[in-house]
């Protein structure tokens, strides 16, 4: 049975995937769709980096604001609304890319996890709720050795419902694959990453990212939401509430995490084999295309 093609750019953060999924899909007459656990939401955008209407150059992007701050949305969630999404983009003809850095997101799509529901247990639950977040992390991990990224490690209910899932002999069933994948890497050496990561992010908080969060927090959203979403979020509502007294603080323990991140994206990217990772420094695109046109031409029959 033959799969349709999927061309995936993946990678550590501040790195450009989003700029060069555009460049790609505009010489492949392709549609691209994120693969980012933070920008399917409404309202988060210059916390998560996301895309603007200028910087998409025409290019039609999929699984962004697709839900509401607050509300609950899972891996499982994102794999049906990508799979809608990616097969839309095949039915008009086009090259589907798949552009983001939520490894757990990505994976779940080319590797096509299986997600098996589990009914609630009220007296498993009753018996976590006491447990803070990373006891429960602990527990999941125990039962799984699976690892999961910094905003789903801090967040209970989710945590909950995974050890749940786990006890109950749910999850995830065997993969089934549903497309032929190119995996691109884009990543810089480590002194590189760090560095476009600190212009990053003094740029994103001069063009007003505190004034975001702010926002978010004045529309009605949680403080334990923006906390449970970690990195950007987390810090600026420590500085919002009191916890970082100062820009500087706030610019260098966010910066820093920011970068222990990046390094647990690369370790965890790294672990597949079949990723073809670009040289960021001799015309990515130019490297990219050249694959891509391989890959197309020696797709199997019929998956274009």
């Amino acid at each position: 049975m033959t799969c349709p093609t999927l061309v995936v750019v993946l990678g550590t953060t501040a790195c450009g995937k989003s700029g060069l999924g555009v460049e790609l899909a505009k010489r492949f007459q392709g549609e691209i769709v994120s693969a980012d656990s933070r920008q399917v939401y409404r309202g988060l955008d210059l916390g998560t980096g996301k895309i603007t209407p200028e910087e998409m150059e025409g290019v039609p992007h999929h699984m962004l604001d697709v839900v509401d701050p607050d509300q609950p949305y899972s891996v499982a969630d994102f794999q049906q609304g990508a799979y809608g999404a990616i097969d839309g983009i095949l039915k008009r003809g086009k090259l589907p890319f798949l552009v983001g850095g939520t490894g757990l997101y990505v994976r779940a799509v080319t590797e096509g996890f299986s997600f098996v529901d589990v009914p609630p247990d009220p007296a498993l639950r009753a018996s976590l709720e006491g447990q803070n977040a990373e006891a429960l992390y602990a527990l999941w991990q125990a039962e799984t050795g699976g690892e999961l990224n910094e905003s789903e490690r801090r967040n209970r209910q989710r945590l909950i419902r995974l050890v749940e899932k786990a006890r109950m002999g749910g999850g995830e069933a065997p993969c089934q694959p549903r497309y032929h994948c190119l995996l691109l890497g884009v990543t810089y050496p480590r002194e590189e990453v760090c560095r476009r990561i600190d212009q990053r992010l003094r740029r994103r908080l001069d063009n007003g990212m505190i004034e975001e969060v702010a926002a978010l927090r004045a529309a009605g959203v949680s403080d334990g939401f923006l906390e449970g979403l970690g990195l950007e979020y987390r810090y600026l509502l420590w500085y919002l509430t009191g916890k970082l007294d100062s820009r500087a603080a706030l610019e260098d323990a966010l910066g820093r995490a920011i970068k222990r991140f990046a390094k647990r994206q690369m370790a965890w990217f790294r672990r597949d084999r079949e990723v073809l990772w670009l040289d960021m420094t001799d015309n990515p695109v130019e490297q990219a295309a050249q694959a891509i046109t391989a890959f197309l031409q020696t797709a199997p029959e019929g998956t274009e």
